[in-house]
């Protein structure tokens, strides 16, 4: 469990920021399994400057998850508030999410972190409340099909940014944005088929995870 940070000298906060974006990556690139000797040599400071803010792998795992969340707060409001069509603001946050990786990093994350540590509820709250924001907007304006909720956008996102097997595949990044395209538009209305099932919310597929 984290514990609660002291206020940073601006150097200080710089080099805490600059080791979660290399954690960030370096589990994109090449899994859970990546040395904290590799993050820090990513981050461009000394082991002993990592574990002065990080005690533990679990702490650092804590605060990448944080920052992921923030990042897709930060790229939903940005969307809202820069776009005037309501779907292309919803387009806009699906691909942003999808550079963000997070089909790479979901599974490697929450095998880390505690889902009931207050900053995570508070965070996954945040994000929740943002990306509704965005697709209440696009399904006002007649644009969204009424059969989608949070979990179906974000499952898809996760699924379709999850790495293909090895490291064969040079043009991942253009066919992931192509077929988030395909997705994006089979969301819009009028709808050409109905769904089975029923649409899926965040706290319904965590309650899924829970009982499994």
């Amino acid at each position: 469990m984290a514990t609660p940070q002291p206020r940073l000298r601006a150097d200080a906060l710089r080099n805490r920021e600059r080791i979660i974006a290399a954690a960030r990556e370096a589990l994109v690139e090449h899994g859970a399994e990546t040395s904290l000797d590799e993050i820090a040599r990513r981050a461009g400071v000394g082991n002993a400057t990592l574990y002065r803010h990080f005690a533990d792998r679990s702490e650092l795992i804590h605060h990448v998850t944080l920052s992921v969340m923030d990042r897709l707060v930060d790229q939903a409001e940005r969307a809202r508030a820069e776009e005037s069509d309501a779907f292309h603001a919803l387009r806009r946050f699906v691909h942003a999410a999808a550079d963000e990786r997070i089909g790479a990093l979901c599974t490697m994350l929450a095998d880390g972190v505690d889902p009931n540590h207050p900053d995570h509820v508070a965070a996954r709250e945040r994000t929740d409340g943002e990306i509704e924001q965005l697709m209440a907007a696009a399904r006002a304006s007649g644009q969204l099909r009424d059969d989608i909720a949070v979990g179906d956008l974000m499952i898809a996102i996760a699924q379709l940014t999850r790495p293909l097997p090895g490291n064969g595949c040079s043009a991942f990044d253009q066919f992931m944005h192509r077929h988030l395209q395909l997705f994006l538009d089979g969301l819009m209305t009028p709808a050409r088929s109905e769904l089975p099932g029923s649409a899926a919310t965040l706290e319904g597929l965590r309650r899924e995870q829970c009982s499994g």
